[in-house]
């Protein structure tokens, strides 16, 4: 039976163990703590979760199953394949969630998620480049040295990009429209026809010698830039860079330029893969991009990392002796670093304070809400649909610990996090023993 007393208790073991995400939020907007002391905690909270969910859910669930008749390796199969499906379900609801906006809310993702949206946004650009000979010559992993120093420049129709006989200090690419190229010769007219992704100008960053003929836009032209200029500067600051050029400077390279170098696609994919890092500047930029209009996705992240610990919670629970208690450490101790760390990527997002505490606000009423639920409709774990249920809600947790805590922790206190882990997992085995 589920009293009303009972179901009170249960109310409030679920709001004990998330409120500490408000203690959190808190801590990330006001308070100045150390990111290693914030580390460790939530190192700690991880080892503790992942004691419990091996030794209360992996390990005692099996155990249920024995009893009711289950082969070792049947026991195993089930509880394994629970725990994969609930990883499996919370992996995919968390990546659809992040690429909504929710990836505002932890560093480690967010750095993730800028990375995927970087590559995205430079992927036109880099296909555009790898059209080019001359820079497929060039190390495609530079890339990430190149791109800031390629410009855009609109050309009107029958607007002149050069004129024969001035001086070659460019490179072009045309992006969108079509170009002609006049002969240098009185009367020569037409000698070849630009459309996207071709590339003029390529021994201006070579040779620096004149122009050799004319190109006037046949419509409305985008042209994508690169200076000689920021090229010497460019290949001064990186050896590979320059050894590669001065292979080409040679004359037979200049003859064979066109019939050698990197294949595009190659060289494309190289150059998309190499781009690592993401700059403090372009970090604020996609935080804000993010997260406007993020808001319901951030709600259901964190209600997704808060479910499954309480459905856990919620149906073990048959009196104040049977709490599972590692579980409700682990959860409430994680919660203070982790929306710290959340709500000052949040606030650096562009997200007011009260914004803020809103949304973290959703995580206690979403935990007394998924106790209960568990306790109405799992309760006992000594069935097998209980079992399945539990260990998928255990799945989902341990995706959810190595997706965010361990990274976050190990993001903010390096290797030494590895201490509180052990420390963590240690205190879960002990609490095990003497219950």
């Amino acid at each position: 039976m589920n009293g009303p007393l009972e179901l009170l208790l249960v109310a409030l073991v679920g709001l004990a163990t998330t409120s500490s995400v408000l203690a959190g939020v808190a801590v990330g907007l006001h308070v100045s703590l150390s990111k290693k002391v914030l580390a460790g905690i939530l190192a700690f909270a991880a080892g503790t979760l992942i004691g419990a969910l091996a030794i209360d859910l992996a390990f005692e669930g099996a155990q249920e199953l024995r009893k009711l008749a289950f082969a070792p390796h049947a026991a195993w199969a089930f509880v394994g394949g629970a725990f994969a499906l609930g990883a499996a379900l919370y992996y995919f609801a968390s990546l659809f969630l992040e690429r909504k906006g929710a990836a505002v809310r932890y560093q480690t993702q967010f750095r993730e998620y800028a990375l995927e949206r970087k590559q995205a946004e430079a992927r036109q650009l880099i296909e555009l480049l790898s059209r080019c000979e001359l820079l497929r010559h060039l190390p495609a992993e530079d890339i990430e040295e190149l791109l800031p120093r390629v410009r855009s420049r609109r050309v009107a129709a029958d607007g002149i990009v050069f004129r024969a006989g001035e001086p070659g200090d460019v490179l072009y690419i045309v992006a969108r429209g079509r170009l002609e190229v006049l002969g240098q010769a009185p009367g020569e007219g037409r000698i070849a026809e630009l459309g996207a992704g071709d590339a003029f100008g390529e021994m201006a960053l070579l040779s620096g010698g004149p122009r050799t003929a004319s190109v006037r836009a046949l419509e409305e032209t985008d042209l994508l830039e690169l200076r000689r200029e920021d090229f010497e500067r460019l290949i001064a600051a990186d050896p590979e860079m320059a050894r590669a050029v001065e292979r080409l400077s040679h004359e037979r390279a200049l003859r064979n330029i066109s019939s050698s170098g990197a294949d595009p696609s190659t060289w494309a994919r190289v150059a998309r893969h190499s781009l690592e890092h993401v700059g403090r500047s372009e970090t604020t930029r996609l935080l804000q991009k993010a997260g406007h209009g993020a808001g319901m996705a951030i709600v259901f992240g964190n209600i997704l990392d808060t479910i499954p610990g309480c459905l856990v919670i919620g149906a073990n629970f048959a009196s104040l002796e049977s709490l599972a208690i590692s579980l409700i450490v682990g959860m409430f101790l994680g919660g203070i670093p982790e929306a710290a760390a959340s709500s000052a990527m949040l606030k650096r997002a562009g997200f007011t304070r009260r914004t803020i505490f809103l949304l973290w606000s959703i995580v206690p009423a979403a935990g007394v809400a998924a106790a209960l639920a568990g306790k109405l409709f799992i309760g006992s774990p000594e069935s097998v649909a209980a079992v399945f249920a539990q260990a998928v809600a255990g799945g989902a947790l341990l995706a959810l610990v190595v997706h965010a805590m361990i990274p976050e922790a190990i993001h903010d206190g390096g290797s030494q996090v590895v201490l509180p882990t052990v420390g963590g997992f240690l205190s879960a085995l002990f609490l095990a023993l003497v219950r």
